[in-house]
Order: structure tokens, then sequence, then C-alpha cells
């Protein structure tokens, strides 16, 4: 059956997600397992393990959590335009499409802040903070489905919180080698490990989400069954149009 470009732009967020968000967090828990055991382990240990596995546990770590921000946009703007073109928001509300363009550059210039802020605690936690504020606010627009009645499920809220969660790990990197009392350390342990169990949730709700979209040209068909009367038994929906040829 052959897909319009409707369906491979609304593809393109989990086809990122299987080909780069998920290979790097394997990299990612790879390279954050040998870290600890070096640090942690023997002499002889220590012998067996590359010495640069620490930085490129850093390094793919910010490669992550871009790559988690850039999805979630992503995510969220491609929802987003296609209500607004669907409802005519842009001609009616002009001022409302460039308050959003407005918000998606200042998250992402806070995001390239995060990262060249370095050791300057100041700048690195507001910029963290513009970028956290710039993401919820970007969720919350109209177009974008949330189940706000089914929140544990939801698909969207993981994946918000685990992307906060990936924003606020960039933003302790320099706190965790100053900390000589460990404390950043397990709070890095302890956000990262709930970040990966919320990517396994998103894992399981993303696909179960793919099967409830339908194709571009089944949309007038399928929005218009009645699921308040659909049963095993009985459904109330128009009848199936043939695919384009």
């Amino acid at each position: 059956m052959e897909l319009n470009l409707v369906d491979w732009l609304r593809l393109l967020h989990p086809i990122l997600a299987v080909t780069v968000v998920f290979p790097l967090l394997g990299i990612v828990v790879s390279r954050a397992v040998l870290t600890r055991s070096r640090r942690l382990g023997s002499s002889d240990d220590r012998k067996k393990i590359p010495a640069n596995v620490g930085p490129e546990h850093v390094q793919t770590g910010q490669w992550l959590a871009i790559a988690v921000i850039g999805i979630y946009l992503l995510g969220c703007g491609r929802p987003m335009v296609a209500f607004w073109l669907k409802q005519q928001t842009l001609s009616q509300m002009p001022l409302q499409g460039l308050l959003v363009l407005v918000t998606y550059g200042v998250t992402l210039g806070a995001l390239w802040g995060i990262l060249r802020a370095g050791n300057q605690r100041l700048w690195r936690w507001t910029f963290s903070g513009l970028t956290a504020i710039g993401l919820v606010v970007l969720g919350w627009q109209e177009g974008i489905f949330r189940r706000d009645n089914e929140w544990l499920i939801s698909h969207f809220y993981a994946g918000l919180a685990a992307t906060l969660l990936m924003v606020f790990s960039l933003a302790i990197v320099p706190e965790i080698y100053r900390d000589r009392s460990q404390t950043w350390r397990r709070l890095h342990i302890a956000a990262n490990t709930l970040a990966m169990i919320l990517f396994i949730a998103q894992g399981i709700t993303g696909t179960r989400d793919l099967l409830e979209i339908p194709l571009s040209w089944q949309e007038s068909t399928v929005y218009a069954c009645d699921f308040d009367k659909a049963s095993p038994t009985y459904k109330t929906c128009p009848p199936v149009p043939k695919a384009p040829q």
C-alpha cells in the first residue's frame, strides 16, 4: 500500500526513534556500565576496561539528550502544523504561529547554551530552565494528542518526562565531576535509570499509538465511526473507501 507525503511525515518521528535514539541509548547504557565498573572495580578490572569509556559515555550521553530533545520537538511540531492547516489557524491568528516559532527558537538556542555554558553554573541552569519551559509550552499547544484522561499510559507524558530528564542530565554533568560527596552522581544514576524505564515505556506506547493512527486517506472513515457505540459485534462506521491507485 503506497504512503503519501503526509503518512511519511507521521512516520518520521518513530523512524528517528528506532534508528537514532534507541541505538544511542544502548551505547550510553553500555558505556555507563563500563565506566562504573572501571571506577569501582579492582585494579585487574580497570586494566581490562579502556580509560576512554568515561569520556565516551559523556559524549554519547550528550548526543542522546540532543536526539531526544530534537525528536520531541519534531513530535510536537508535525501534529501542531497539521492542526493549524486544518483549522486555518495561521490565517486567523498569525500571532499564535509567530509565538510558537519564537518558542522553538528560544528552546533550541537555550539547548545550545547548555552545551556552551561549561562550568558557568548560573548560565547552565538558566539555559536548562529555559529549555524545559520551552518543551512544556510547546507540548501544550492545540493539535497534540496527549491522553490527558489516561496520562499514566500516555506516550506524550512519558516522552515529556524522559526529555526533561535528558535536560537535567545535560545540566548536571559539571556538577558530577566537582562533587566529592557523590550526591550528584547518585542523582545522575537515579534520573537516568528512570529515563531508561520511560524509554522502554515509549517503545510500548509508541507502537500501540501507531496502530491507532489511520492512513491519511482512511481518516474520513475512521474518524466518522461512533466509538461510544462500537463493540466487537456492533460496528457503527461508514463504508471504507478504496485505496488510491
